[in-house]
């Protein structure tokens, strides 16, 4: 796989135990737990963690910075919601805490619906939601690459705005990239225009292929102003020592899955959200999509990331992680249960074979 490849893991920043089958012990959201997470993924390969967001979780920025504090190469990537933050507000706080990092903030932005009302905000269909979410990266990134920015927009608007310290350049980082996902016609048109890198959940290698073709299609035709638009891959891995031990342990958890009805593992289920949608329909194509994609857990509950799974050992994911980066994702950010186990696990397993 190329060197060029990026590997992530997941903190699920939940006040609940339990979260998609993991261990459910005493503390498990404290500080100290999750920064032993954070020095699990240096300690074994894993360039930082998406760190997950909602109403009703601890704030994923507060989350985020205390661990960077406490780590010495841990990348947080930051999920945001626009509505949540102001343009200015954000930047200012992003371009903060990349500083005293020394330059390892990543930022997801994240437009799925959400308890609104609760934090106060409140926004329209879906044109108004991604219009604004469009709004929100174009004023974010402006404010990081320059000084005395005025904008009038439909939404956001700012006189004058110079947020310190200013991001330096690395390299080819101009500022911390715009992960963002998405597979509504509004949002594939916002990734095509302003995102850094589009995040697929686990779909079969032809439908991402197919998604992949398409955004870069679409960059074209709206005269994308950025560098070309980089891809990922965000999916459950589940690895053991041998294949049958993988399926044996697959089949374990879906069944238990079953007789809690999904307890823990519905946080992304969401009816109107085209992506999940798509996910939860694979199923009816079969249990298991191409070489080992296993659809069941859609079935009985699984959302989001949790509701594909490559299954396998380690060489059988690396062999299907390989297929993906054929077809031009180079970000993974991948998790399984329990995660300080998997973080280990994964990391002297499956990272080395990647890296070949």
């Amino acid at each position: 796989m190329s060197n060029n490849s990026e590997f992530l893991w997941y903190i699920p920043n939940d006040v609940k135990a339990g979260h998609r089958g993991d261990s459910a012990v005493e503390n498990h959201n404290s500080l100290d737990t999750l920064t032993s997470h954070a020095r699990a993924l240096e300690e074994h390969g894993w360039k930082g963690a998406l760190i997950g967001t909602g109403w009703g979780r601890p704030d994923t920025f507060t989350v985020a910075a205390s661990l960077a504090a406490r780590t010495t190469t841990f990348e947080p990537l930051i999920a945001i919601r626009p509505g949540y933050w102001r343009p200015a507000n954000f930047a200012s706080a992003a371009a903060t805490l990349d500083h005293l990092t020394g330059g390892r903030v990543r930022i997801n932005i994240v437009s799925g619906k959400d308890n609104l009302s609760a934090y106060g905000d409140s926004e329209g269909d879906q044109a108004h939601r991604y219009a604004r979410t469009k709004e929100f990266m174009r004023l974010v990134r402006r404010l990081w690459t320059e000084e005395n920015v005025t904008s009038a927009g439909e939404n956001f608007r700012v006189a004058e705005s110079t947020v310190v310290p200013r991001i330096p350049v690395r390299g080819d980082r101009r500022h911390p990239k715009f992960y963002f996902g998405g597979a509504s016609e509004a949002a594939e048109r916002v990734a095509a225009t302003e995102a850094d890198i589009q995040l697929f959940w686990g779909e079969p290698l032809d439908g991402v292929g197919e998604r992949i073709a398409r955004l870069k299609a679409l960059s074209r035709e709206l005269d994308r102003d950025l560098p070309p638009l980089e891809f990922g891959l965000r999916i459950t891995t589940l690895v053991r020592d041998t294949t049958e031990q993988a399926w044996t342990d697959a089949e374990a958890k879906v069944a238990e899955m079953a007789r809690s009805k999904g307890t823990g593992w519905h946080d992304h289920q969401r009816a109107l959200a085209v992506g999940q949608q798509r996910l939860l329909e694979l199923h009816e194509r079969g249990d298991v999509l191409d070489d080992n994609l296993y659809t069941a857990p859609g079935k009985v509950g699984g959302g989001g990331a949790g509701t594909t799974w490559l299954v396998g050992s380690a060489e059988d994911v690396a062999r299907s992680l390989r297929k993906y980066q054929d077809l031009g994702i180079t970000h993974f950010v991948l998790s399984d249960t329990p995660y300080l186990s998997e973080i280990k696990r994964q990391g002297d397993q499956l990272l080395p074979l990647l890296r070949v």
